[in-house]
């Protein structure tokens, strides 16, 4: 006798109500990932917002002082930089035209295809222009919304605690563990980008490559870009010496060999894992999925989210064992 399935209303209402909250979420995906940002930027700023709010700075304030000091020393980097790294930018791209016929020569390439695609780089270089433009409005909103966050982050650690009746204090330590890891991550993530990029700049001087400011300073930004990245870094710098000696190419390999490896091996240990604490296997899934979900976003952000998962997941097992 065949038995008869009774859904009630409450659960038709139930999973309408989940995939409405999915739908939304899915739609609002843009905003959500700058709000995590602006949460992960947050974490990081605070601890120098602390240090200015103790000194009986008022807190907008300490914010201010915290932005101008930031963006004076990025300005000061920029301006001590930018001379050479636009006079070595600006002799790369006039020989370009040289250097590519010299690479296709060497390596037997394709020379139409090839010729085609640099062809199109002042189109690809406007489109990027465009693309810069419009994440620059994005940068100001973040650090709009940064400046926000930081204001009201006492309010917003208790309106989320008060949430959870009877365990407030556990959330409100949960979100600051949250907070110290997410902060710990990206000082650590600049930290690094830094000393590649120094560590780069310095190899490419000894090894008397040409472009070294502009090389190293790509090294270092794609530093943040995790796994693939050390290894994206060191193609231009190969390619570019490859057209003027195949031995000095493999120098050129080794170095960056080398100092990737030093930074696996010996920075990273003390810098990321102590920061975040996961295991590698679980970063290389985590970005894994990350890139499949959103790409080259998804796979930046993966490992802060993927530290707010295992934070939340050992909270509520410790919670359980109470």
């Amino acid at each position: 006798m065949p038995h008869k399935i009774d859904i009630s209303h409450k659960t038709v209402f139930f999973i309408g109500a989940f995939i409405l909250v999915l739908w939304i979420i899915y739609l609002i995906r843009d905003l959500l990932i700058i709000l995590f940002m602006g949460l992960i930027l947050m974490s990081a700023l605070q601890p120098l917002v602390n240090v200015l709010t103790k000194l009986k700075l008022p807190k907008a304030l300490s914010i201010g002082i915290t932005y101008i000091i930031i963006i004076a020393f990025l300005a000061g980097i920029l301006i001590s930089v930018l001379p050479t790294f636009i006079e070595q930018t600006n002799k790369l791209i006039v020989t370009l035209p040289r250097l590519t016929d010299q690479f296709l020569n060497f390596t037997s390439i394709n020379k139409s295809v090839f010729q085609s695609e640099v062809s199109n780089l002042p189109k690809n270089i406007f489109s990027i222009t465009i693309n810069i433009s419009d994440n620059f409005l994005t940068i100001i909103f973040l650090l709009v919304l940064t400046f926000y966050l930081l204001m009201e982050r006492d309010d917003l650690e208790t309106r989320i605690s008060d949430l959870f009746v009877g365990k407030e204090t556990r959330v409100r330590n949960l979100i600051v563990k949250i907070q110290d890891k997410l902060g710990a991550w990206l000082r650590g993530q600049l930290f690094l980008s830094i000393i590649i990029g120094i560590f780069s700049f310095i190899g490419l001087t000894l090894l008397n490559i040409p472009y070294a400011l502009p090389l190293a300073i790509f090294s270092g930004i794609m530093e943040v870009v995790p796994l693939i990245g050390p290894i994206i870094s060191a193609i231009p710098a190969i390619l570019v010496t490859l057209t003027i000696s195949p031995i000095l190419s493999l120098g050129v390999a080794l170095m960056f060999f080398v100092i990737h490896q030093t930074e696996n091996h010996f920075i990273v240990p003390q810098v990321m894992r102590r920061a975040v604490g996961l295991n590698p296997l679980v970063v290389i899934l985590a970005i894994a999925i990350g890139s499949r979900l959103l790409g080259l976003i998804g796979s930046l952000l993966a490992v802060p989210i993927a530290v707010v998962i295992q934070i939340v997941v050992a909270e509520m097992i410790d919670a359980r064992k109470i």
